[in-house]
């Protein structure tokens, strides 16, 4: 079942890159007691994540958390290196948290993982963006053909 407005996220645990090395963190420490907005992409460095969905992010950090955001936050079926690469590469280190969802079970949880094996990649995520509010969703988007539109950091704007 996918994931709606209104649903609590589930608990899961994510990899991210620290100064000391690989870390785990789970969705409480996430999303608790926080206002976060969580956009996923279906690989870190590939054309359409980095070029055009990452980018506005980036772009839009400060109207974004100006709006009451506490984090911005993205996920990738990827490991915790390649996340940690991706946000050294991106200039998005220290803005944006970076998580790694190595095998899945974070966006298979929520209904949102995507299967791109005729593309040679494997378990994906599908492109998309929430609000979370105390762990709570209170606005999703998925995208529902290819590219960037309500998944994206202008479209998100609008719903802070």
């Amino acid at each position: 079942m996918t994931i709606s407005v209104g649903d609590k996220l589930p608990d899961a645990t994510f990899k991210t890159m620290t100064a000391d090395g690989a870390r785990e963190v789970s969705t409480s420490d996430v999303f608790a007691g926080k206002k976060v907005v969580l956009f996923a992409v279906p690989g870190a460095f590939t054309p359409t994540c980095s070029n055009n969905h990452l980018p506005g992010y980036l772009e839009n950090h400060d109207a974004i958390l100006a709006r009451g955001v506490d984090t911005i936050a993205v996920v990738a079926v990827n490991d915790v290196h390649v996340m940690g690469a991706w946000s050294r590469f991106s200039g998005g280190e220290g803005k944006i948290l970076y998580l790694a969802d190595g095998n899945g079970d974070f966006v298979k949880a929520i209904g949102l993982d995507a299967d791109f094996s005729a593309n040679g990649m494997g378990l994906r995520s599908k492109r998309f963006s929430m609000v979370v509010e105390d762990g709570k969703v209170t606005a999703l988007n998925v995208e529902d053909k290819p590219g960037v539109g309500v998944s994206g950091a202008a479209h998100i704007l609008g719903q802070l």
